[in-house]
């Protein structure tokens, strides 16, 4: 899992039948110390998340586990909306 905060919304007129009532974000990755790093990703969105927010999310086959038995084409999909951090360092 990664760690991002949501950065804005994508609205899509056409879409596949797979996405229609999910909502679509923009998230940028961050480092444990809420660096950014990499580019902004869209993901498909499972937990109600709003802009600003710190979010966990996933890659890969298992973004699409959150809405089965429903089929949704999706690589990336946000699985949580973090409440506090905690980072200890060495």
């Amino acid at each position: 899992m990664y760690l991002g905060r949501v950065a804005g919304s994508v609205w899509c007129t056409a879409q596949s039948k797979g996405l229609t009532g999910h909502r679509l974000l923009i998230v940028q990755p961050l480092t444990p110390e809420l660096q950014p790093t990499g580019k902004q990703q869209i993901v498909t969105d499972c937990t109600g998340a709003g802009p600003g927010e710190l979010v966990y999310w996933t890659r890969g086959k298992e973004a699409s586990f959150p809405f089965l038995p429903i089929e949704v084409p999706t690589e990336t999909t946000i699985v949580g909306i973090v409440d506090s951090l905690h980072v200890q360092r060495p």
